[in-house]
């Protein structure tokens, strides 16, 4: 299969701006090569040099590149991407942001990402592990093994960490969980490792229907989570005792009445990728719902919402 590289370079002020048009236009995971990082990092010597490309070495601005799939919605993806970051101009008065696209195979991306992706420690307990990594679990860690492809992210993004951070303080032994928008299954797996009973993990996308099947089994979960291709909660009828959503806010807001009526009482919905600019919007449409706020977390201007079903 074939995808585009977009690269953006652009200064280290801009970072997360860029980053985020990437998350907007629907690339699931993106590659940030800052030079200031990595001397960090070598610095640390949690990486080693013969690890990293000399370019990135010796740069002087960030790189950050996302992918998108070569289909008929990349004309309009892109042409989004483009509009988006010449709008930051209005925000940002060093503005610096030079796009350059390629080709590249979904194989050999696989094998260069590999350079960038280490374990990753999220919250108190779980540990995000590339597949393809030796690490030696100390103890109370929990271990997510997982291979995200080419179409999404690693669990580091604001939005993945905020809901994880949520369902190790709300998630209960034993739980019924939904897990919408499930991606590379990351939320669904971690639930089943928290000690939900069952998880199902739902999305529209054949290709994260696939990635998250193949998640799972890497974690040896397929006895508790099952993942299927479907439109949202349309369709079931067994209530549940949690509910996740990493999406976007406007598909949030299509949700939060399923998912009101399919949580038992005192039942708990987490929902992320919410911009924070959206978050009074969303927040007083879960209240209107029937939802009791618990709380809002914040994390480099993405918010996720923990409500509570009364």
């Amino acid at each position: 299969m074939k995808w585009q590289e977009i690269s953006i370079t652009t200064t280290e002020c801009m970072q997360d701006a860029v980053t985020n048009i990437f998350y907007e236009v629907g690339a699931g995971g993106v590659v940030i090569e800052d030079p200031n990082v990595v001397a960090r990092y070598l610095e640390e010597k949690t990486w080693d040099y013969y690890e990293l490309p000399e370019e990135i070495l010796q740069a002087e601005n960030v790189v950050i590149k996302g992918y998108l799939p070569m289909d008929d919605k990349l004309p309009d993806r892109m042409e989004e991407l483009k509009l988006k970051l010449e709008a930051l101009r209005e925000y940002f008065d060093d503005y610096y942001g030079e796009i350059s696209t390629a080709q590249i195979l979904e194989k050999d991306w696989a094998n260069a990402w590999k350079a960038y992706y280490k374990p990753h420690k999220v919250g108190k307990r779980i540990i995000v592990i590339p597949s393809w990594e030796n690490y030696n679990l100390k103890d109370g860690e929990i271990p997510i093994y997982l291979d995200p492809g080419m179409a999404f992210g690693t669990g580091t993004h604001p939005t993945t960490e905020l809901c994880l951070k949520a369902m190790e303080r709300y998630l209960k032994k034993g739980d019924y969980v939904y897990d919408i928008g499930t991606g590379s299954g990351i939320l669904a797996i971690a639930h089943a490792k928290l000690g939900a009973k069952k998880v199902l993990a739902r999305d529209l996308d054949d290709l994260a229907v696939r990635m998250a099947t193949e998640n799972v089994f890497r974690n040896n979960l397929s006895e508790i989570v099952t993942v299927e291709k479907g439109d949202l909660l349309k369709g079931i009828t067994k209530p549940a005792h949690l509910i996740t959503a990493n999406i976007i806010a406007d598909v949030i807001l299509m949700l939060m009445e399923s998912a009101f009526q399919l949580l038992h009482p005192g039942g708990i919905f987490i929902s992320s990728g919410i911009i924070a600019e959206r978050s009074a919007e969303v927040q007083r449409e879960l209240s209107r719902t029937g939802f009791e706020i618990v709380e809002a977390m914040t994390d480099s201007g993405w918010v996720a919402i923990v409500a509570q079903r009364k």
